[in-house]
């Protein structure tokens, strides 16, 4: 077959090479034979970089000489939950430097949960003359004065995307830095900004971009103006609408209602900050024609919930706040058979008591009710074992089941046993499950059956549960495909890590806060485990100032080529080979 294969013009197998859009596959040709790998490595146009650290720009430019397109990802999960220190890393500036000589023709960059500064978005801006997309996703460090460099320089810009994104207000003119004559704009999301934009220059932006399929707004967009900026985009299939409040005047109603009934391609709307519930029916026209539907900032009260998600029979995506309750789910479970991702956030989960009606058994409606279910992210303060059994028989075909129970530990709330049964139930029913968040009262049992079962697991989130090393041990060694651990505040310690050191390399990463891993097993993990970077986060000071047997604050393992990095805070150590370990 090799023989066979060498025998074919480079040029074909370029060709054929490019209708191979996994990274797993692209990654296995190259291991065919040299020839292949020459061949691929020179016609590999897009890059995802699971960790900014895992390789370096010069290693990944030297690899792959010819990249249009990169997705790089910076700080763990956790940072999501300020769990990661301010200053500890991320910074996109190397990667921009390096990428400005050696990729002129780059068109795509795509960050998350990375320090972007204005130098660098300016670096950006004039050294690539064809760049196209620039998403930013949860990442910190850059001004609007950056956003106006972008703005000038890139004349064939067709996305500029902030999501989650921490960015300071300079100015609301920056929009105004896009040429008159740029046309190009397919898809903006400003909706993380916190001030006011200028209106003027984004109604003209918005008028003469006629490719314009993606528009979410941020909060400082009027109500009354939304019908203005749809006027002149009845093309959109995505809307992301600004505050949905105004004073109750008619001809706001029915400007609104016009504007979006003449929206004949909306599939997908987010936003509605402030909603005034009277105006919810101006959005009922396009109901029927959405997919997406995304509330998770959304202050709107059950019974007009009820109403909005029984006229979007073709819904299949979800997110919502709690306020939705169960009535909510058992409408969503009775009117959205196409249903496949379903996310109810809490709204506010620093009270001590329920503000809403939202349990186990509206979880349970939606999984009898709606049989495409694939992806689920739950808050709620209760649960069952039986509960979870019955969802689990419900939907087997689960890839992805998040439940987070508000209050740390909650047990059982009929027996009071451990949660132990219901996540076996899980990882045994949904054979296909690659992603799994776990929550309350849990005994090592639980992670035992998570081992035994969940073999095609990739990424598994811990918190606040087990009982010994025991628990630890039954996930490194049982769960054949997993390649993101992240774990905090739970009695996992150092046997099990030393017992199982060989499977993380096999990961992608490891962390783990608050837990009882000490300083000196993070010694030992630096001994055995040369090609991984064992950082030990601890901000009370070095470690070596206090007995080795004492936990760590943050330990945090994944493999790189690039070794250790050079922008660590002085919070941070790297235990290597070298490092020694105190006998007592």
């Amino acid at each position: 077959m090799l023989r066979m294969a060498s025998s074919f013009p480079e040029e074909v197998l370029e060709h054929v090479f490019s209708f191979l859009q996994s990274d797993g596959d692209r990654n296995s040709i190259s291991l065919v034979c040299k020839s292949w790998y020459e061949i691929e490595r020179w016609c590999r146009r897009r890059i995802f970089v699971g960790n900014c650290y895992a390789v370096s720009p010069r290693i990944l430019i030297r690899r792959f000489p010819d990249v249009r397109s990169i997705t790089l990802k910076g700080k763990p999960h956790f940072a999501d939950f300020n769990l990661v220190p301010e200053g500890w890393g991320g910074y996109v500036y190397p990667w921009i430097a390096a990428m400005a000589s050696a990729y002129p023709w780059l068109e795509e960059i795509r960050l998350k949960r990375m320090v972007v500064t204005d130098e660098s978005l300016e670096l950006i801006a004039k050294s690539f003359k064809n760049f196209k997309l620039l998403v930013l996703s949860s990442c910190e460090g850059f001004s609007t004065d950056g956003l106006a460099s972008i703005a000038a320089n890139c004349r064939n810009l067709r996305e500029l995307d902030l999501h989650e994104s921490d960015v300071e207000d300079l100015s609301g003119h920056w929009l105004s830095h896009f040429p008159d004559s740029y046309t190009s704009l397919v898809s903006l999301n400003i909706a993380c900004l916190g001030s006011e934009v200028s209106f003027s220059a984004l109604e003209r932006l918005v008028g003469r971009c006629p490719n314009l399929r993606s528009l979410r707004l941020n909060r400082a967009v009027p109500l009354d103006k939304l019908s203005n900026l749809l006027n002149r985009a009845p093309q959109l299939d995505e809307l992301g609408t600004g505050a949905y409040s105004a004073e109750l005047r008619p001809d706001v109603l029915s400007n609104l209602s016009g504007a979006l009934s003449a929206c004949k391609e909306l599939k997908s709307l987010s936003g509605f900050w402030d909603v005034v519930p009277t105006y919810l029916p101006a959005v009922y026209s396009i109901c029927p024609g959405l997919t997406s539907l995304n509330l998770n900032y959304a202050i709107i009260q059950s019974p007009d919930l009820v109403k909005l998600v029984s006229q979007c029979p073709n819904l299949q995506r979800l997110w919502v706040l709690d306020y939705i309750e169960d009535v909510g789910l058992d409408a969503l479970a009775a009117s959205c058979k196409d249903l496949r991702e379903l996310r109810v956030f809490p709204s506010d989960p620093f009270v001590l008591e329920a503000n809403v009606s939202l349990t186990e058994q509206g979880l349970i409606s939606v999984s009898e009710g709606c049989p495409k279910l694939q992806s689920v992210l739950y808050f709620c303060r209760q649960m069952s074992n039986d509960a979870l059994i019955t969802i689990a028989r419900n939907q087997p075909n689960f890839t992805c089941f998040r439940l987070c129970i508000i209050e740390p530990r909650t047990p059982d709330y009929r027996t009071l046993e451990p949660l132990d049964v219901g996540f076996g139930a899980i990882v045994e029913h949904c054979k296909d499950l690659r992603r799994l968040s776990v929550s309350g009262r849990l005994t090592d049992r639980a992670f035992e059956h998570i081992g035994t079962y969940g073999k095609k697991l990739e990424m598994l989130s811990v918190a606040f549960a087990g009982e010994s090393d025991l628990g630890l041990h039954h996930v490194l060694s049982g769960c054949d495909n997993l390649r993101k651990l992240e774990i905090r505040d739970c009695p996992f310690g150092d046997k099990a890590l030393l017992a199982n050191a060989a499977k993380l390399e096999t990961m992608r990463s490891l962390w783990m806060s608050s837990c009882s891993v000490s300083y000196g097993a993070c010694k030992l993990l630096g001994q055995k485990l040369p090609r991984l970077n064992v950082e030990v986060t601890d901000e009370r000071g070095h470690p070596e100032l206090r007995p080795e047997s004492c936990p760590v604050e943050k330990l945090y393992i994944y493999r790189s080529v690039a070794g250790p990095r050079f922008d660590m805070p002085g919070f941070i150590w790297t235990m290597d080979e070298n490092s020694e370990v105190r006998l007592t």
